[in-house]
């Protein structure tokens, strides 16, 4: 069956999910498209550093960067306890912003501190309502509904070498991996999948991101993104195995995509560059 072409005038996005070390000195490709995204001059962008353990190195440098790319109105918030995710300044600043923008470091981080917390709640709300949302690195991760925390990479799928736990759920029935062909991830993706058939998972290039729509994504960066598809997958033996034993996985999906390239996420069928 022929897939779907890309209509990119009905294209509408809120949610950006970037794989790491997006270009950040030439280009920018990436980063000028979340400040179009985000209003232009008129954007106010908060960054939350929650999941870095420099949260001021990490701020400063995102904010110098924002700056120099037009954006006068930024805010780094730093949530570094469940207390924190309480205080009425950070609450207002997330509601009050047109792009909230998590940066890298641990992702378990992000959902251990923000998680039912009413910052969490904001955040939710300002998506729903159209607030553009922006991850990087652990910051993408994180926007799943199940997310990978550590994992093997550069080996083969193999059982019990995977940590998972609930994301922030923004991104349902997809796991997000990042910096993946740099870093070799295609095995530990491949072994998420096997525990979760019924999940896409998306392995997102460094300085490569998705646009993503109400059912649908777009890829934009230098790099690509890998989609694994485990729906139709015929055999695995990922309930009979000892720890570290290798996997069996038959009739997996596989698709790579480029820029300008995308999937339907309902269909799960790839959308083509026109």
């Amino acid at each position: 069956m022929k897939p779907i072409e890309n209509d990119k005038e009905n294209f509408k996005s809120n949610l950006i999910i970037i794989g790491g070390a997006e270009d950040k000195e030439g280009e920018c490709e990436i980063l000028k498209k979340v400040v179009s995204m985000a209003g232009q001059g008129d954007a106010k962008i908060t960054l939350m550093t929650t999941a870095t353990e420099h949260p001021d190195e990490v701020g400063d440098n995102y904010k110098r960067i924002f700056y120099k790319l037009g954006v006068k109105n930024i805010d780094i918030v730093n949530i570094d306890s469940r207390l924190d995710a309480s205080k009425k300044e950070y609450i207002d600043s997330i509601i009050n912003s047109t792009c909230i923008f998590f940066t890298g470091g641990d992702q378990l981080r992000i959902t251990s501190l923000l998680g039912g917390t009413e910052s969490y709640k904001a955040l939710k709300e300002a998506y729903d309502k159209g607030t553009l949302l922006v991850g990087t690195s652990a910051g993408a991760s994180a926007m799943s509904s199940n997310m990978i925390v550590e994992g093997t990479d550069d080996d083969a799928p193999k059982y019990c070498t995977l940590k998972m736990a609930p994301g922030l759920g923004i991104l349902g029935e997809v796991i997000v991996d990042q910096h993946f062909a740099q870093r070799g991830r295609t095995g530990r993706l491949l072994t998420a999948v096997a525990q979760n058939p019924h999940m896409l998972g998306v392995g997102i290039d460094e300085d490569t991101a998705i646009l993503v729509g109400s059912s649908s994504f777009t890829v934009i960066g230098s790099q690509t993104v890998t989609v694994i598809d485990g729906m139709y997958l015929s055999h695995t033996n990922v309930s009979e195995l000892k720890p570290s034993e290798p996997l069996v996985l038959t009739d997996i999906k596989l698709h790579i995509l480029p820029r300008g390239y995308g999937l339907d996420l309902i269909s799960r069928k790839p959308i083509l560059k026109k």
